[in-house]
């Protein structure tokens, strides 16, 4: 989000998590206004600012769209209910509910507020790049398990040279259950994912404080998520326990620490917030 208020309002919809939280959508229309029937892929909230518009809506099951149209209107459309919008009123709707908005007089203005519902194929294939991306990381480690390779000394000499072998691809089958049974690595990719910034978000670089921050908030920009054993931040994970860890959790879920927390925060993890404040990603005062 690149707006104070913006951001204002969609804290407000935190009693959902953030993991699913996406994004606000500000849409304006004259009198008769609007984009025309269509549904989302995911669940939404519909909250009128200004002015006043006219909802239809109805759970059919043909989505068929309009040839030759860049937006996703329907071929067909059949409400099967109807709702007028004042300021301050807000309608939800699950996902793929087809909804028709249109203005009721002039300088409508509806605020939408779209959840996050990755698609399983994208957030697989995004999981699985991010755990072979971790794993060729940790082979740079001295510390890390030798590498099991592949080996054939009983391999006899073939009629077909261009023909993979059989052992060649149980032994890549393997390799790929292994990776999956770990869930820590699956769980970090997961927190990674859903953090990692949007391509058209960036950061204004700071400033690491010169003596002891009173409070620390996260820029509105900023996600932050944790789960048992993590800590993830704009798409970078955190290995956390005890103390600290308790702490970093608040600040994801309060998305600031005051004076009395940053006096028991440790000297790693306020290296970490210091790394933060200098990234842009936190905010110290």
């Amino acid at each position: 989000l690149h707006d104070d208020g913006a951001s204002a309002l969609l804290q407000r919809f935190r009693f959902l998590p953030d993991a699913r939280l996406d994004d606000l959508m500000i849409s304006y229309a004259s009198d008769g206004g609007g984009v025309g029937a269509h549904f989302d892929s995911y669940d939404v909230f519909l909250l009128q600012a200004h002015g006043h518009r006219r909802w239809s809506i109805g759970r059919q099951r043909d989505l068929s769209l309009q040839p030759g149209v860049p937006l996703k209107i329907l071929r067909e459309f059949v409400p099967e209910q109807t709702f007028d919008l004042a300021p301050g009123d807000m309608l939800y709707l699950p996902p793929r509910y087809a909804h028709d908005g249109i203005a009721l007089g002039g300088d409508c203005m509806t605020y939408s507020i779209g959840l996050r519902a990755p698609a399983s194929a994208p957030l697989g294939a995004d999981l699985l790049a991010r755990i072979a991306e971790a794993g060729a990381d940790a082979l740079q480690d001295d510390d890390a398990p030798r590498p099991v390779h592949y080996r054939d000394p009983m391999q006899s000499p073939v009629e077909s040279p261009a023909a993979i072998p059989v052992a060649l691809q149980g032994f890549a089958r393997q390799a790929v259950e292994a990776a999956l049974r770990d869930v820590d690595a699956i769980d970090r990719a997961l927190g990674e994912s859903m953090t990692e910034p949007k391509a058209n978000v960036w950061f204004d670089a700071g400033e690491v404080p010169r003596s002891a921050p009173t409070q620390v908030t996260l820029d509105r920009r900023t996600r932050m998520l944790y789960d048992e054993r993590h800590i993830y931040i704009n798409g970078e994970s955190f290995r956390a326990g005890g103390r600290d860890a308790v702490l970093m959790r608040r600040l994801a879920d309060r998305r600031a620490l005051d004076a009395a927390d940053l006096r028991r925060v440790g000297e790693d993890a306020l290296a970490l917030i210091g790394d933060w404040c200098e990234a842009g990603w936190v905010h110290a005062g």
